[in-house]
């Protein structure tokens, strides 16, 4: 059975979904300020955020994407991480496998370790015992864990957010794990209608956002092109928002949001009345 959550609309009426990070905190930084505009622009309601997964690789600054990210979803459950498939990675390369913990570093896993201080000559090393037992250590299992457990979906008013997709003609239930977190041409290139409009990020579109009657994807190479994206949701309407692709620092208007979130709280950025699940599956 996969691990995910649904939601009410009684107790959620605005979603904005963040595509694939991948280690750049600035444009996560800049991106949450945009969202605060975007909400003192529309009347207050009760308001989550979901980032897709990957938040990890490639970029500078995983650790300190993770490190808030963990804090932010604990504070608050209208603060949700899915689980894509650079966390599988991760998990399953830091728990031991040699050949996964190898194809990660190719993947933009160096990187990751650099951010948490490992040393570059372990963070570039061939995947021996010794290499992998430090780099575990510099992550520390309590994170390991947490990306571990992040859930693979979530359900929300007609919309299913998922790192990559789902497996089409196949009930959520049923699901195959691996589905959720690497498909791509069979779920990209389908027509069927899902009963849900899924909301994906994994496969990158740097001309912008995709939007299909059945899909809206949005990973649009953040690391890459600088641009970051989010998907708001409210009554069955859509609207994006994203950083420019020529992104300058994040200022300390920037900073000051993200420590409103970080230190006090996603319920206080975003609403006190907490969320209520009402049902895991």
């Amino acid at each position: 059975m996969i691990q995910g959550r649904r939601l009410t609309a009684r107790t959620v009426q605005r979603v904005y979904a963040i595509g694939d990070v991948h280690g750049r905190f600035d444009l996560f930084a800049r991106l949450l300020h945009l969202i605060e505009r975007d909400q003192a622009r529309r009347l207050p309601v009760s308001t989550m955020i979901v980032l897709l997964g990957n938040i990890i690789d490639h970029g500078p600054d995983a650790a300190r994407m993770v490190r808030g990210c963990r804090t932010l979803s604990q504070a608050c459950d209208r603060f949700v991480v899915l689980k894509g498939n650079h966390e599988d990675m991760m998990v399953e390369g830091l728990r031991g496998n040699p050949a996964v913990y190898a194809h990660w570093l190719r993947s933009g896993g160096t990187e990751t370790l650099l951010s948490w201080g490992v040393d570059p000559v372990v963070a570039d090393a061939p995947a021996t015992a010794e290499n992998m037992r430090i780099a575990a250590a510099a992550v520390g299992q309590a994170t390991i864990d947490w990306l571990a457990g992040l859930p693979l979906y979530c359900e929300y008013d007609g919309y299913l957010f998922a790192h990559a997709g789902i497996r089409p003609g196949v009930s959520l239930r049923k699901q195959d794990p691996e589905d959720l977190l690497w498909i791509a041409d069979e779920f990209l290139e389908s027509d069927a209608h899902h009963g849900v409009t899924i909301v994906h990020g994994h496969t990158t579109s740097e001309k912008g956002p995709v939007v299909r009657p059945n899909r809206i994807g949005i990973d649009t190479g953040a690391y890459r092109t600088g641009q970051l994206t989010a998907l708001g949701i409210e009554d069955g309407r859509t609207w994006t928002l994203h950083t420019d692709t020529d992104v300058a620092p994040p200022t300390a208007r920037d900073d000051a949001i993200y420590k409103a979130y970080y230190e006090k709280g996603v319920a206080q950025a975003l609403g006190r009345q907490q969320l209520h699940v009402s049902g895991e599956s």
